[in-house]
């Protein structure tokens, strides 16, 4: 399964018997991780089953993966120099605050 293709086929049934609220509140708070490709396989293979089995956790992980996906898109630009190098400047400037204020320094 590639990393943009993983999603999970839906379940057949529109029963939740089995899943209860603690496993989607646990695949809820993991499922970015998941979309990132940052768990396990054993881990990846649990999300995946339990999105099989419950339709609300698949929905929103569907819509979880459209964002990040739009998201991605939108961020391919690159900011003009002008705006980088003022963003730089004020970083800058912040961190000489920061040392000045610091007495530990």
């Amino acid at each position: 399964m590639s990393r943009d293709d993983r999603r999970p086929q839906a379940a057949t049934t529109s029963s939740l018997e089995g899943v209860d609220a603690a496993d989607c509140s646990e695949v809820l708070g993991r499922v970015f991780f998941f979309l990132d490709n940052e768990l396990d396989q054993a881990d990846c293979a649990q999300i995946e089953h339990h999105l099989e089995e419950c339709g609300p956790c698949l929905a929103r992980y569907d819509l979880e993966r459209t964002v990040k996906t739009l998201v991605a898109r939108s961020c391919s630009e690159r900011a003009p120099e002008t705006l980088r190098q003022r963003v730089m400047v004020s970083i800058r400037e912040v961190q000489v605050e920061i040392v000045r204020r610091d007495p530990s320094s």
